[in-house]
């Protein structure tokens, strides 16, 4: 039985060191707990004061912050009219500008038609008698280069009478 008695001695003293093991990780696991909600004070009462501006800083910048979002949005309302407006008025000005020039290239086609057909008529108008007079004095020359051959033959055929016909041929 000894035996016995020694594993009862072994098993009171694992038993006692483990609860003097337990009762330390109590104090240190307590004075931990201590330390932790210090610090958390300490961190709360640090930070309450900014949270505090914080808040107050919102409060009273949030009606300042919902005007200028909606400011931002009536600009922004307002340019896409005012770019609106501005597309429209250079598209109009396009359209008078295309029409404009179409209008301009009718009255030049219109001019150089006039200016073409004056060219015409002056052409027709000088150039027609001018022919005609060229025509008519080539005729006189014809004329006169007939009569005076003629003369020539009728003097020559005088002289001799042996001419070949060929003089006879215009």
């Amino acid at each position: 039985m000894n035996w016995l008695a020694f594993f009862i001695a072994v098993t009171a003293l694992a038993f006692v060191v483990q609860a003097s093991v337990m009762v330390a990780m109590f104090v240190l696991v307590r004075r931990t707990a201590e330390r932790a909600e210090r610090i958390a004070s300490d961190v709360q009462a640090s930070i309450t004061p900014v949270i505090m501006r914080v808040q107050l800083l919102l409060e009273d910048t949030q009606p300042r912050i919902t005007s200028v979002v909606a400011d931002a949005a009536d600009i922004s309302r307002l340019a896409r009219s005012q770019a609106y407006k501005i597309d429209r008025v250079f598209s109009e000005t396009l359209d008078r500008l295309r029409l404009q020039l179409a209008h301009a290239d009718q009255i030049l086609t219109g001019a150089l038609e006039a200016v073409e057909d004056a060219g015409k008529t002056v052409r027709q108008s000088v150039l027609g008698p001018v022919q005609s007079a060229t025509a008519v004095i080539r005729g006189i020359q014809t004329g006169l280069e007939f009569f005076r051959s003629r003369r020539r033959r009728h003097a020559e055929s005088s002289h001799s009478s042996d001419l070949p016909d060929e003089n006879l041929f215009i």
